[in-house]
């Protein structure tokens, strides 16, 4: 008698497939029309420009000419070219996608969930999470919840009873969601070719690992869509703005291949739901919005986990010309986040950024002792192992430290009589 071999079990599970739909990818290549290809949009010329500034004051872009574009756009593919022929493991998790907003624009919060639907594999999207964070436009409520009723089962919407801000309405969405995968994106995006494998395949090879897509630009004013840049690494001057840093030539070398970034630059990135909330989620203490993008990616680094980018992934972001919606929060709120951040995770460095911001030494930061058990209890590194290996170059264009001057004194024009200067 003849006994079958016995499977290669560790062959099938690192198996790689090809997740391109070439279908529809053609169908979206013949697609023309206003905005279609991410190319410039125009607004009919029988609209005045009154009509046209109601609603932009109200949104920071140009929301009435995002009615005229379609909800399922198709967007160029600006991929590097070798992403186009590069595989990913056949067996990889399921995702719940989790979209917080606050009086987003109808239209384009749609276009965020239908470039995801359109773009994604159906076996790898378990559910699209909406969070409303306390919108007072109508169509955030009733309208919202019949147009997903009826056309999209793969949504669910929540209304949050109070405003909560950016970071507690991510943490509302991921405490409903089911999938082993969150990826959080903001609502006013849009998903591009294949960008969800590039996203899970690192982290179905090490479940400790977080990974951010390129982020693109979506014009506010006509929509085109276009590269922000081909990549660079995440990191923040010792004022906390987000700064960045130039890829390594070994990144450079690798096109495809995600690369290891200090931190990430904010809302769009995927995480395994077991890994996010073994480094306890959000700080809940964070108000509103502002130092959260440092608060994780320091928890991730320290706590044995690793940052990724993914050359391969992208997804448009629409970066509004001004922020068209009042401040919910107390006080310097973002002061008390940056100080929460600073005291629990980056032990001497923060006198670096207290130095150049004097006044946050005398915020009361609240009750840091969950935050700090965390970091005892998974056995964190030190801030400066952060700085000396994974943020290594960082000092080098920030420096902790402001170099003396090179030089000091008067500039003087000895040809030209005082009253001739021109001050």
């Amino acid at each position: 008698m003849r006994v079958a071999p016995a499977p290669d079990f560790a062959r099938i599970l690192h198996s790689k497939i090809d997740w391109h739909d070439y279908h529809f990818i053609e169908q979206e290549l013949r697609r023309k029309g206003n905005g279609e290809q991410g190319k410039p949009a125009t607004l009919p010329p029988h609209f005045s420009a009154e009509e046209k500034e109601k609603l932009y004051k109200t949104n920071g872009f140009n929301a009435l000419l995002s009615d005229f574009i379609s909800l399922n756009r198709s967007i160029p593919d600006i991929r590097h070219l070798q992403c186009k022929n590069k595989k990913y493991l056949k067996n990889l998790p399921s995702v719940s996608i989790i979209v917080p907003f606050h009086n987003e624009h109808f239209s384009t919060l749609l276009r965020t969930v239908y470039s995801v639907i359109i773009r994604t594999p159906p076996k790898l999207l378990k559910e699209i999470i909406l969070v409303d964070d306390f919108s007072s436009k109508a169509h955030c409520k009733k309208e919202l919840d019949e147009y997903v009723k009826k056309y999209l089962p793969v949504v669910k919407v929540i209304h949050l009873p109070q405003r909560k801000g950016l970071i507690r309405a991510r943490l509302a969405g991921a405490k409903i969601a089911s999938a082993p995968v969150f990826v959080f994106l903001d609502s006013h995006t849009e998903a591009n070719v294949n960008w969800l494998p590039p996203l899970l395949e690192p982290i179905a090879e090490n479940e400790r690992t977080c990974v951010c897509p390129f982020i693109d630009v979506i014009a506010y004013e006509d929509f085109t869509y276009r590269a922000q840049d081909e990549g660079a690494r995440g990191a923040f001057d010792w004022e906390f703005y987000y700064k960045r840093l130039p890829l390594l030539p070994e990144d450079l070398a690798n096109p495809t291949k995600p690369f290891k970034s200090p931190v990430m630059a904010g809302g769009l990135f995927a995480i395994s739901s077991n890994f996010f909330w073994d480094l306890g989620g959000y700080d809940p203490g964070l108000d509103i919005w502002g130092g959260e993008q440092y608060e994780l990616s320091f928890k991730i680094w320290q706590c044995g986990g690793q940052l990724l980018d993914a050359p391969c992934s992208r997804v448009g972001h629409i970066y509004r010309k001004f922020a068209p919606f009042p401040n919910p929060g107390v006080g310097d709120f973002v002061g008390r986040n940056y100080r929460r951040v600073a005291e629990v995770w980056m032990d001497e460095y923060a006198e670096y950024l207290y130095k150049r911001r004097p006044h946050y030494r005398a915020i009361d930061p609240g009750d840091l002792t969950k935050q700090r058990a965390i970091r005892t209890k998974l056995k964190c590194k030190p801030f400066r192992w952060f700085m000396e290996e994974i943020a290594f170059d960082l000092v080098k264009k920030y420096p902790p430290v402001e170099p003396p001057d090179f030089a000091h004194g008067e500039v003087m024009n000895y040809h030209l009589k005082p009253e001739e200067l021109n001050t």
